[in-house]
C-alpha cells in the first residue's frame, strides 16, 4: 500500500513545476495560495478530529512542526522563483539535490550513513545531472534561478528531517495542517514586506492555483508527510528525484519544452540509485503506526 501511495505522490508533485511555471502570478503569491487553500480545506477535519492530539503535543514537537513550516516556506519561495528564471527541468533537477542535504543533516545529527546510501545518492544525482544536462544559457537570470533551486532543495531537506520526529506523534492531517498553516503565514508576511500582490489575478490563474493545490499540495506533499511515518527522509528524497523526468515530460507536453534522450537515460540512473538506497536502509525503516485522525 505504501508503494502505491508513493507512486501517487510522485505523479502529483511532478505536475507542480509545469503548473506553477504556467501561472502568471508572483512566486510568493503562488506559494502562499497553495498552502493557505490546503490549510483551509483541512481545517474542518482538524477541528473535529485532531484537537486532542494537537493539545497533547509538547513544546519540542511544536517547535519542530513550526520549524518545518518555516523551512517549507523557504523551499517554496526559492523554488517557485527559480521556475520563473530557468527551465522547469533545470529547476526541478536542482531542487532535488535535497537528498544530498538530507544525508549531510543526518551526518551532523550523528547518524551513520552507510556507504551504500552514498553510492545510491551518487547514482541518483548522476541521473539528475544527465536529465538536466549542461545549462548553456550563460546569463545572470539563469544562474540566479539555478542557485535558488539549490537553496530550495536545502530547505526541503530540513523540512523532511524536522517532520521525521514529529510524525511519530501527530497524524498526517494534524501535522500538515500546522505545517501548511505556518508556511502560509510566513509567505504572507514575506509578500507584505516585499510588496508582492496576493490578489487581482484573472480566472486562469485561480484555476491553475486550484490545480496545484489539489495535485501537488493535498495529494503530493500530504502523502509524503504520511509516508514519513514509515520511510526515512533519505528514501523519500530519493523518491522525489523521480519528479525530475516526470516534470520534464509534462513540461514538454504543456509548455513545449521537449526533453532530450537524457531524460530516459537519467531515469534509469535515478531508479538504480533509489533501489540501492531502499535496499541498504530497509532494516532502518521505522514501522510507526499512524495515529488516528
Amino acid at each position: 500500500m505504501n508503494a502505491v501511495l508513493a507512486v501517487v505522490a510522485i505523479l502529483a508533485v511532478s505536475a507542480s513545476g509545469p503548473l506553477m511555471a504556467a501561472i502568471a502570478a508572483p512566486a510568493l503569491a503562488i506559494a502562499f495560495w497553495r498552502n493557505a487553500a490546503a490549510t483551509a480545506l483541512l481545517s474542518p477535519w482538524v477541528a473535529v478530529r485532531c484537537r486532542a492530539e494537537l493539545g497533547a503535543l509538547g513544546a519540542r514537537h511544536w517547535a519542530l512542526t513550526l520549524a518545518a513550516g518555516v523551512l517549507l516556506a523557504g523551499h517554496f519561495a526559492a523554488w517557485v522563483t527559480s521556475l520563473q528564471l530557468t527551465s522547469v527541468a533545470a529547476a526541478t533537477a536542482l531542487v532535488s539535490t535535497q537528498v544530498v542535504w538530507v544525508v549531510v543533516l543526518d551526518r551532523l545529527l550523528g547518524q551513520r550513513v552507510p556507504r551504500a546510501v552514498l553510492l545510491g545518492c551518487g547514482l541518483a544525482l548522476a541521473g539528475v545531472l544527465v536529465v538536466t544536462g549542461v545549462d548553456l544559457r550563460v546569463s545572470t537570470e539563469a544562474v540566479v534561478g539555478d542557485l535558488l533551486a539549490v537553496v530550495g532543495g536545502a530547505c526541503a531537506a530540513g523540512y523532511l528531517v524536522c517532520g521525521r520526529e514529529v510524525r511519530t506523534r501527530l497524524s498526517t492531517t494534524a501535522y500538515t495542517f500546522v505545517c501548511y498553516g505556518s508556511c502560509a503565514l510566513v509567505l504572507a508576511v514575506a509578500a507584505l514586506v516585499t510588496g508582492a500582490p496576493l490578489t487581482g489575478f484573472d480566472t486562469r490563474v485561480w484555476v491553475l492555483l486550484a490545480a496545484v493545490t489539489v495535485s501537488a499540495q493535498l495529494l503530493g506533499h500530504s502523502l509524503l508527510n504520511h509516508l514519513l511515518a514509515v520511510m526515512s527522509p533519505t528514501v523519500i528524497s530519493l523518491l522525489l528525484l523521480l519528479e525530475v523526468p516526470g516534470a520534464a515530460l509534462l513540461a514538454a507536453v504543456f509548455l513545449g519544452q521537449a526533453p532530450g534522450w537524457g531524460v530516459y537515460a537519467g531515469l534509469v540512473l535515478i531508479l538504480a540509485g533509489l533501489a540501492v538506497v531502499v535496499r541498504s536502509r530497509r532494516s532502518a525503516v521505522e514501522a510507526v503506526v499512524d495515529p488516528p485522525g
